[in-house]
């Protein structure tokens, strides 16, 4: 049987039906305000699809986002941190998100994984504040963080790793590592400010001085890494 081929207007037709199956939505990526696809798309290589188990801080920690507070998490994730990994989302800074989107990251980071009534009775310690004294947060630090950490901060029996060590510390601002002493890290087991000393709870002060002994062990590799550099050019 003989078959017959198709007229040019036809074969068009078939063309142009295909292809209106075959057409998507499209929507600009300024234009998103869908919180789901925004987080995917900006927050959860770092700190995972549901806010956890990612390379950075979880952000489904209700007690990290009581001590930061929304208009501060909206501030970082506009302008992210100097010095760290995390990048600027503001268009203004370099980044792509729009203030709107930014607003809807932070409004719904709160609305989702916050729990405010558990800490309505609790003095949180100030999310930002002056390093403190080094020497005192050395005493600070072997009596709340040695246990875990060891005397020195080179790591614990089989417990917590350094947390002096140049190449972590360079990745750390002192606002991270202020974070990390209050809030602690929940993922990975690490206690936070009241939590690890039954019958002491650590004091902004205490917290402070600690935060300027751990930073202090950053300036002291800089200043050893220059001084080694001087010395093998000098030779």
């Amino acid at each position: 049987m003989k078959r017959r081929a198709l007229s040019l207007p036809a074969c068009l037709a078939v063309l142009l039906v295909g292809c209106d199956r075959a057409t998507e939505k499209y929507t600009l990526p300024d234009r998103v305000t869908e919180f789901p696809v925004l987080y995917r798309d900006n927050c959860a290589g770092c700190h995972g699809l549901n806010g956890r188990l990612g390379a950075a801080r979880p952000l489904n920690d209700p007690l990290y986002l009581a001590v930061i507070g929304k208009d501060q998490m909206r501030d970082v994730i506009a302008k992210g941190v100097p010095g760290t990994a995390m990048p600027a989302f503001a268009q203004n800074g370099g980044g792509s998100l729009t203030d709107q989107q930014i607003t809807i990251l932070a409004d719904q980071i709160e609305a989702r994984w916050s729990r405010p009534q558990d800490y309505a009775g609790v003095t949180l310690p100030p999310y930002s504040a002056d390093l403190g004294d080094a020497r005192a947060g050395e005493a600070v630090f072997k009596t709340q963080c040695s246990r875990c950490h060891g005397d020195n901060g080179t790591g614990g029996a089989g417990r917590g790793g350094s947390v002096i060590e140049p190449a972590l510390l360079s990745l750390e601002s002192n606002q991270s590592i202020r974070t990390t002493v209050i809030a602690g890290r929940a993922d990975l087991g690490c206690p936070n400010w009241k939590s690890d000393s039954p019958g002491h709870v650590m004091t902004p002060q205490e917290i402070s001085d600690v935060v300027a002994w751990l930073s202090g062990h950053r300036t002291l590799a800089l200043t050893s890494l220059t001084e080694g550099t001087v010395d093998h050019d000098g030779q």
